[in-house]
């Protein structure tokens, strides 16, 4: 990444670990079997699919056959939703998540209700994006079977009370779901301490490449699957398993479980907050914090300039490759729900830049990217 622009949309999606590629190579070039035959030449993918699910495991504190390996993170995600809903054995449903989900929720969850009849509650947030608890036990009713609430918000990093919510969701009786795509390899997960009954882990957001992803299923828990077939992956994924994606979430898994021990987060912090104070010194009162200071992604930092929109002072500044806080749609650009269900105004929404630091972030970006914002701003604003 050297030479090339300051990249800062690490949540967006990260660079594959040099790492990561070499462990997966064999799987693509050599080791070819299908892990469910009874041959020499399963023998190794087989084992290698046993130690990616353990490393998958290990990082959020399960155990392994706990472990079900799936394509995308939204594909792991509709298979929590849908086929909880579906293994239900109530009828109408209910299902309660929030307003400012990921999509790969928000449209499962109008999917169930489509054609499945499904009620769904969305429940608000308050200014910080954050979630009262007390809202949650308030919605819950006799036919809820599942609630699902991210654990970090994917633009403004706000870190959901996922073990209130979780604890007051299981004493009534229904199954809680967390996707974890943003918060996996970012912060600690000790599953048993959240209380959470299902997890999405994306490997496309930990170094992994696209078109991985992982769920955790609590032993005892039951689902209808999505695809049909042979019965891997527990009879809940059918289709030969990809052995070298697998190998791959599984050595991310394994890297991102270092990077948390060595003081990972505590790195990625510092260089987000001397970007903030960097950019509030230079330019100050217009510079204004959207989403809380804690409890908060510690590489996430999503800010409004007052005087400029998000978009154009991007456009202005090709050095940087970064988010906006809006969405473009035939040209028109239309504030982010997220930052819309937040209370914020839409001059602040369009103002919003999302700007997210990772792996090989270094303060020489950090300040290279400052001195670029600034200087853009301060035009934006003449």
């Amino acid at each position: 990444m050297a030479g090339g622009a300051v990249y800062l949309d690490y949540n967006s999606t990260t660079p594959v670990d040099p790492r990561v590629v070499e462990a997966m190579r064999p799987y693509l070039a050599d080791w070819f079997g299908n892990p469910s035959s009874d041959h020499a030449y399963a023998a190794e993918p087989k084992a290698a699919l046993h130690r990616a699910r353990t490393r998958v495991a290990e990082l959020i504190g399960v155990e392994t056959g706990e472990i079900v390996f799936t394509g995308p993170g939204s594909e792991g995600n509709n298979l929590a939703l849908r086929g909880a809903v579906l293994a239900a054995k109530v009828k109408r449903p209910h299902v309660i998540t929030q307003v400012t989900e990921h999509p790969a929720v928000r449209e499962t969850c109008h999917a169930l209700e489509r054609l499945h009849g499904t009620e769904v509650t969305y429940l608000p947030v308050d200014g910080e994006g954050l979630l009262d608890p007390a809202a949650l036990a308030a919605a819950l009713t006799e036919r809820t079977v599942l609630v699902s609430v991210m654990a970090a918000n994917n633009e403004t990093g706000a870190l959901q009370p996922i073990a209130d919510l979780a604890r007051i969701t299981r004493a009534h009786g229904a199954l809680f779901h967390c996707d974890a795509a943003q918060a996996a390899g970012k912060i600690p997960l000790e599953v048993r301490d959240l209380g959470v009954d299902l997890m999405t882990i994306v490997g496309h957001k930990m170094y992994a490449p696209k078109g991985v992803s992982a769920l955790y299923v609590r032993h005892g828990v039951t689902l209808e699957p999505l695809l049909y077939g042979g019965g891997q992956e527990h009879g809940l994924r059918a289709g030969t398993e990809n052995v070298a994606l697998a190998v791959a979430l599984g050595t991310a898994a394994q890297l991102a479980a270092t990077d948390l021990a060595s003081g990972g987060p505590e790195r990625v912090a510092g260089l987000r907050d001397r970007l903030h104070a960097s950019l509030v010194e230079a330019l100050p009162g217009r510079v204004h914090l959207n989403g809380p200071v804690e409890p908060r992604l510690p590489n996430t930092l999503n800010i409004s300039i007052d005087g400029v929109r998000g978009h154009e002072l991007l456009a202005a500044v090709p050095e940087i490759a970064a988010s906006t806080g809006s969405a473009c749609h035939s040209g028109t650009h239309t504030p982010s729900p997220v930052l819309h269900a937040m209370g914020l105004d839409d001059a602040r929404s369009l103002g919003a830049l999302r700007l997210s630091i990772g792996r090989w972030t270094t303060a020489h970006d950090i300040d290279r990217a400052a001195e670029a914002l600034i200087t853009a701003a301060r035009e934006g604003l003449a």
